[in-house]
């Protein structure tokens, strides 16, 4: 991401420093859901192979005993909890509870222990417990997986490093339907908000 034509711009103001990864890391996989696998409904662009890459990571924080949490976006079967986003984007009322479209990705099923939060927001942590969970767990530093990335991840990001979690995108592990944003959001969150690093890059900092 330092190849951005207007990076120096960030630079000269002091933006694009490290936060690095603190003593007890967790786990934050933002609605890797099957409808956002489906390019015929939310999916598209990159996001089947970074739920490739979370796979991995899944299996790397489980093995290291990491927290690990699952965000789903889920309206209620009337829509009588929807909001001004579902007026922007009124296919996410068909992410009800119970809906195939809502249900986890196979490959990512939570096991006994993972925490699954549900949500009517683009953050995970809007209006749920998510940071208090993760305070509970001891977790001093959030790595996030998920999509979309100029969306729910995003909002995601802003919203644990306001918490004061140290936050870290896994770049390979997030992905969007479009590749502009994809790589725009990637380059303003290492910016200002979050450290950007591949899954490998994680691995070897925490292993």
């Amino acid at each position: 991401m330092s190849g951005h034509p207007e990076a120096d711009i960030y630079h000269r103001q002091g933006m694009g420093n490290t936060a690095g990864m603190g003593r007890r890391p967790a786990l934050v996989i933002v609605d890797y859901v099957n409808g956002f696998a489906d390019p015929e409904h939310f999916g598209g662009g990159n996001i089947g192979p970074a739920i490739g890459q979370t796979v991995k990571l899944l299996a790397f924080a489980r093995h290291h005993r990491w927290p690990v949490a699952h965000t789903r976006v889920i309206y209620a079967d009337d829509g009588s909890d929807a909001g001004v986003f579902t007026l922007k984007a009124p296919s996410l009322l068909k992410l009800t509870e119970h809906s195939p479209l809502s249900q986890i990705v196979a490959e990512l099923t939570p096991v006994a222990g993972e925490h699954i939060v549900r949500k009517q927001g683009a953050s995970g942590f809007f209006d749920t417990n998510l940071a208090s969970w993760l305070r509970y767990q001891g977790a001093d530093t959030v790595v996030v997986a998920g999509c979309t990335t100029s969306g729910c991840v995003r909002a995601t990001v802003v919203d644990s490093m306001q918490h004061n979690f140290r936050t870290i995108v896994a770049t390979d592990c997030v992905g969007d339907r479009a590749i502009g944003p994809h790589e725009a959001n990637l380059f303003d969150m290492g910016q200002k908000y979050a450290d950007l690093m591949t899954r490998a890059q994680i691995e070897a900092a925490s292993g």
